[in-house]
């Protein structure tokens, strides 16, 4: 790690802080073994925010960032503007900015795949059995939580949400 910010001290401005450069250097030194996720209105609103995130720790990921909030139309357009071509964008927006999200960055070893395996398949109905998907999703959009498909997704999706101060 030591070589790394020494490396970097080298390309930056000098006057950008220390610990700004140090940030940097934990963030890159994360990819491809961070995913985002987000807990979805209808699981938050129908109380199931603990249980998630007890699973999430139970399958061995660790929280980076975390923060609650409700997405602005504005916002929610463009998270999933990569959508916006497909039948279903207004109604994902509609949902998605009908209550408040949990939206969070895990940390794990080939964390996207990890993580979208634990999590089942996007209908509930066809998740495996104690997955997150077929324990709390009720359809194919109301399906309780996101997670990044790709690694460059994930490292796009967790700067939506979280400054690099914000990542621990």
């Amino acid at each position: 790690m030591f070589q790394k910010i020494v490396l970097l001290v080298g390309k930056v401005n000098e006057n950008i802080p220390d610990f700004l450069i140090f940030a940097r250097s934990n963030l890159n030194h994360m990819n491809g073994n961070i995913t985002l996720t987000m807990i979805k209105p209808e699981a938050v609103r129908n109380g199931h925010t603990g249980h998630i995130l007890a699973k999430i720790t139970e399958g061995g990921f660790g929280i980076v960032a975390m923060k609650y909030l409700k997405l602005t139309r504005e916002q929610a357009e463009k998270f999933y503007e990569v959508h916006r071509e497909r039948p279903f964008y207004k109604d994902l927006v509609e949902f998605m900015t009908s209550g408040p999200i949990v939206a969070a960055i895990l940390k794990k070893d080939n964390a996207v795949e990890e993580y979208r395996s634990y999590i089942g398949s996007t209908n509930p109905k066809d998740a495996a059995p104690g997955t997150v998907r077929a324990l709390y999703g009720t359809n194919i959009q109301e399906n309780a939580v996101h997670g990044s498909d790709s690694d460059e997704n994930a490292a796009r999706e967790a700067s939506f949400f979280f400054s690099e101060l914000e990542r621990y």
